[in-house]
């Protein structure tokens, strides 16, 4: 998973799946603000729908620390949030990653996740992810080698583990060239983020909130 993985609650009690009832309390404190136990919850449960699974309280904390420094960094600079267009495509996708539109209701439900909800996650985490693209695209640099043995690597043994033709390189080559900017924002903004972590006054009370 990316810095972003798949989500950004904002920092208030989400709602819980259906008969379960949850004690909310702080899991983390980063300067001023509050991460609450629900923040986790709530991403916890929007990665079991995008990717089938969840990391663990202790990754998630961290990641929402992270997506917390993104964020104060995207405000302060007036970053544009997306537009109702551009999020409702976005849930259409998460939508789309599902074979019917059954399938999708029937996990929503059992996750515990409402239309409104991931709405809010789709919105939130477009509106990091642009800002992050924004930052570090312009430095993000790729040349000809670099998309010759991305080719090589990965694009011609992910077909032939398919038992398909590997597209040419011509073919792929726009593929190609933009999974590795996407690639260098990914490792241009891991390696603020680690400069960013040691800024802050962060204190974690995970371990006392979990129990």
């Amino acid at each position: 998973m990316g810095v972003l993985a798949t989500g950004m609650p904002s920092f208030s009690p989400a709602a819980s799946p259906p008969g379960q009832e949850v004690i909310d309390r702080i899991a983390a404190r980063v300067e001023s603000d509050i991460i609450l136990l629900s923040d986790i919850r709530a991403l916890a449960r929007y990665q079991q729908l995008v990717e089938g699974k969840a990391e663990n309280d202790a990754q998630i904390l961290d990641r929402l620390i992270d997506q917390w420094i993104v964020r104060n960094e995207a405000d302060t600079a007036q970053f544009p949030h997306p537009s109702d267009a551009d999020i409702n495509a976005g849930v259409e996708r998460v939508q789309k990653s599902f074979t019917s539109a059954v399938e999708f209701e029937t996990r929503k439900e059992q996750i515990g996740l409402t239309d409104g909800e991931i709405k809010t996650m789709v919105a939130a985490q477009l509106y990091l992810s642009n800002y992050l693209d924004s930052r570090f695209r312009p430095s993000a640099r790729v040349d000809s080698k670099d998309v010759q043995e991305f080719y090589e690597k990965a694009v011609v043994p992910r077909a032939q583990e398919r038992g398909q033709a590997a597209p040419s390189l011509d073919t792929a080559r726009d593929y190609i060239h933009e999974a590795l900017i996407q690639r260098s924002i990914n490792e241009q903004a891991e390696r603020w983020l680690n400069e960013s972590r040691s800024r802050l006054r962060v204190e974690k009370f995970l371990e006392a909130s979990a129990k």
